[in-house]
């Protein structure tokens, strides 16, 4: 059984060496994020296995306390980048010059 586990822990890794690579060349930023928070949820999928094949708790507390980490690092990315539908402020009204009719 602890074969099963780590031949999922390599296989994880070899998904998270392909996100890291997307992550490395993505195309725009939300392709990078997204590919590292692939690369997080492979790590933490990573801890996962090896905690449960050598019964370690410890793995699997480290992964819990990355899984809230990750979703930190979401909402932080989402919080910060601007919004899809948002329109950039036109020149005249953004310094309050705008002229009355």
């Amino acid at each position: 059984m602890h074969d099963a586990f780590t031949f999922a822990a390599v296989i994880l890794l070899v998904t998270v060496a392909a996100a890291l690579v997307r992550c490395w060349k993505g195309p725009a930023r939300v392709d990078r994020i997204m590919a590292a928070q692939l690369v997080g949820t492979g790590v933490i999928g990573i801890a996962v296995a090896l905690g449960t094949a050598r019964r370690d708790p410890a793995m699997l507390d480290a992964a819990l306390t990355g899984t809230l980490l990750a979703a930190v690092l979401v909402s932080a990315f989402v919080r910060g980048s601007p919004s899809a539908g948002a329109r950039p402020e036109r020149p005249d009204r953004a310094q309050g010059t705008e002229e009355s009719s």
